[in-house]
């Protein structure tokens, strides 16, 4: 109790003898830190009475910290089920909120950063209610924002704005304010080496939307500059950032704008091996499939002997066929990879896939010699693909029809009663698209059947291809699984309800 005491009488002498707004600022932070980290509100609101009595110039102050005091205070009621204190005192506290609010942005006017947060807080306050006033509160916020950035060289308030009203899911406002303070960093003669530190910094925070205000202006930046060679580099690093991976932020469609501008100022000459390979892989996981399939094609006509040359050439095949709606383009590339004598996963996977379209067609002869050949080839390895050839030659030998739900995707792809399914009303995802063989992964769907009041819609999942080790049923929208072999794996899944199909789709997964 008498350190308490002491840190108390500590923190109050600090306060007082501040001399300007920043040192008080920075001394009733650090006391409300004190306080809040053992949730002693109660105790912090009698602390901020005894200030003002002292030196009632920090009233304003200690309106704002009151009223952050209960507002946090609400909320660990809510989070620790304080039910007596919080029906008992609740509205009391609520009270405390928005009049000491009222009085902050009354008496220090819209210029001041404590006005700004003290704005900010009542919103907050407002939209965990749901009540309302939460519209005019984001209202008033939003032109205290503008208002408060036309003249002030302090730019933590606009990020702390932005980076609150992003965590409330309010993505375009927040856009809005980090463009401003970017802009503001700008015009204070911000390099761009600063840019493009600040981009990394950004990015590793987690924060990409910020980051991606950043790159924009470093874009707009770049447009300008003498430097061509520097600036290209600098978009291939930003590009790398962003680009598709398993972890960490990523927005495939921001890269691709990045690959776009490198492309434009210096053509191919940036996009070696691994980066040409990257974009592709980009597009892919963008389901931009026709953009992919063209960027796999570039790649092999520069680099020949790319070490992703039976991936590229197998996602040509698949996306040819089953997206695109081109078989002789699939086929062509499917038996570029049978013929080699040297095995890949994709070469027996080609051979899988041509025997799959020849018994689509009804040629049973022939599909026959290609999944043969298949088990032939692959000897004692490649076991998930030589179980799905000996299913199809099972059908053939019993004179069986192809699996449902993989006629059915064929079909989806092929026919053309079936053109208008473009893949928009049902998505497909992985957790990891390059895992390691064993490796768990999590694979899941998002369907959007039409609306249908208030009845609910039963839907089926009739998932087909490369399923791993689970073979999910068709009540499943999700299932994991692993792999044993590595390889280009494909799912594919078709979304139903009972008056018809909703839409296909297909993913990719890639298992080193």
């Amino acid at each position: 109790m008498f350190a308490q005491d002491a840190t108390e009488a500590a923190l109050r002498d600090q306060i007082l003898k501040a001399k300007n707004n920043s040192d008080i600022q920075a001394a009733f932070t650090k006391a409300k830190d004190f306080y809040f980290q053992n949730n002693k509100y109660n105790d912090f609101a009698v602390f901020l009475k005894t200030i003002v009595q002292k030196k009632n110039s920090l009233e304003v102050f200690s309106d704002y910290y009151t009223a952050l005091a209960r507002y946090q205070q609400l909320k660990f009621l809510e989070e620790t089920q304080g039910w007596d204190e919080y029906f008992g005192k609740g509205n009391d506290y609520r009270e405390e909120i928005t009049s000491g609010l009222d009085k902050v942005i009354k008496a220090a006017g819209e210029k001041d950063p404590l006005a700004l947060y003290s704005r900010l807080l009542s919103w907050q306050f407002h939209a965990d209610q749901q009540d309302a006033s939460a519209e005019d509160a984001l209202s008033d916020l939003i032109k205290a924002v503008y208002e408060f950035a036309e003249d002030s060289k302090d730019l933590v308030p606009l990020k702390d704005v932005a980076d609150r009203l992003l965590a409330y899911q309010q993505r375009a406002h927040a856009k809005e304010i980090y463009k401003i303070y970017i802009g503001k960093i700008s015009s204070q003669e911000a390099t761009s080496c600063d840019l493009e530190a600040m981009i990394v910094q950004f990015y590793n925070e987690g924060n990409i939307e910020l980051a991606q205000t950043v790159a924009d202006v470093f874009l707009e930046r770049v447009a300008k500059s003498d430097s061509k060679e520097k600036s290209v580099s600098s978009l291939v690093n930003i590009a790398r950032l962003f680009a598709f991976k398993d972890e960490g932020p990523k927005d495939a469609f921001y890269a691709e704008k990045i690959f776009k501008k490198i492309e434009e100022m210096a053509g191919n000459e940036p996009f070696d091996e691994e980066l040409a390979y990257l974009r592709s892989f980009n597009a892919e996981k963008a389901k931009e499939f026709d953009i992919s399939k063209s960027y796999y094609s570039n790649l092999l006509t520069r680099f020949p002997q790319t070490t992703h040359h039976d991936e590229a050439v197998y996602k040509i095949g698949i996306i040819s066929v089953y997206v695109l709606r081109d078989v002789k383009t699939a086929k062509e590339n499917f038996e570029r990879l049978a013929a080699k004598e040297t095995l890949s996963p994709q070469v027996i996977s080609s051979l899988y896939h041509l025997g799959l379209l020849s018994q689509w067609e009804d040629d049973s002869t022939k599909a026959r010699q290609y999944y043969d050949k298949l088990i032939e080839k692959a000897k004692d390895n490649f076991a998930e693909t030589v179980s799905m050839a000996k299913d199809r030659l099972e059908e053939i030998k019993e004179e069986k029809p192809l699996d449902y739900n993989t006629r059915l995707f064929i079909d989806m792809a092929l026919k053309d009663e079936y053109a208008d399914f473009a893949m928009s009303k049902l998505d497909l995802k992985s957790d990891f698209y390059k895992p390691v063989k064993e490796k768990q992964v999590n694979i899941s769907s998002t369907a959007y059947p039409p609306q249908s009041g208030c009845i609910q819609v039963t839907l089926e999942y009739l998932w087909s291809a490369d399923l791993g080790k689970t073979i999910p049923t068709n009540q499943d929208n999700s299932f994991a699984t692993s792999y044993p072999d590595s390889g280009t794996k494909v799912i594919w899944l078709i979304a139903t309800t009972p008056s018809g199909i909703i839409d296909r789709n297909l993913d990719f997964i890639d298992v080193k």
